[in-house]
């Protein structure tokens, strides 16, 4: 009912429902963390990193010579990578993290995906890591700050579950919401004016080819309903250094409390 409302709303004002549309993807929504994420949150250091007029809520476990650095999704934060965060420390790394513009513990404003990529580059720089795990669109994010920035070599770069195609992004917000195709090329419009970028040039599969990474390995599940396992497929395809293994019984956001995963991960990260 709320998508045939929406397709005669799209009909009836486009601009309002444009802007509608632009804001479901400047304005994230966050889940609220669970006890022992928070847990996990509170053994951290945590310093403030100030960005294009965001308070930026850094992260910083220490352990060994090791180093990673962990990139959460779009709507995530950093306390989403709790159980992996515990293994690290437990095989002597030393972990950082951050929560991004207008998520988690970060200050609030409007902000963008390009935003976060912006932030992720800087992040790169400042913490000099080898090491990355990111999830979800934090591997759009990464994978286009590398691309931007090739002189900046990873050894090893762990990824749970990936998306490819941004458009397939602003594809899936119009498809849950009912905003219509003449709506959403009006929003494609929007986002290109505001952030002076192509949209449909963003494509991680593209942007593998050629960013500076030894090793990745993708882990996403084959029935993974918010990014459909073909995306991660087409990233693999595409990326030589890249493996992939695909899960089964994780789902989108579960994958990253599965022990049998974490393990994979942890190990591919300790070779």
């Amino acid at each position: 009912m709320k998508k045939t409302l929406t397709r005669l709303a799209c009909q009836l004002f486009p601009r309002r429902l444009t802007r509608f549309a632009y804001d479901q993807l400047t304005n994230p929504q966050l889940r609220k963390l669970r006890t022992h994420e928070e847990s996990t949150l509170n053994k951290a250091t945590k310093v403030p990193f100030m960005f294009q007029g965001f308070t930026i809520q850094c992260y910083t476990w220490e352990g060994g010579e090791k180093s990673v650095l962990l990139i959460h999704g779009w709507e995530g934060q950093a306390g989403n990578f709790s159980e992996i965060i515990e293994a690290l420390i437990k095989r002597g790394f030393t972990v950082y993290g951050f929560d991004a513009p207008s998520h988690g513990y970060s200050s609030k404003g409007r902000t963008s995906p390009f935003q976060f990529t912006e932030l992720v580059i800087a992040l790169l720089k400042k913490f000099e890591v080898k090491n990355l795990i990111s999830h979800s669109f934090g591997g759009v994010a990464t994978t286009y700050a590398l691309y931007k920035n090739q002189d900046i070599a990873i050894d090893n770069y762990l990824l749970f579950t990936v998306p490819d195609k941004f458009s397939e992004r602003i594809d899936d917000v119009c498809g849950m919401t009912g905003i219509t195709n003449a709506v959403k090329q009006r929003l494609i419009l929007k986002l290109q004016r505001e952030t002076g970028t192509d949209v449909n040039a963003l494509s991680v599969s593209e942007f593998v080819k050629h960013i500076n990474v030894k090793q990745a390995l993708i882990l996403h599940d084959k029935n993974d309903t918010a990014t459909p396992i073909e995306r991660a497929r087409n990233v693999h395809q595409h990326w030589k250094a890249s493996t992939l293994l695909e899960v089964e019984g994780t789902g989108h956001f579960r994958i990253l409390r599965t022990d049998s995963v974490i393990a994979q991960g942890v190990a591919f990260l300790s070779n």
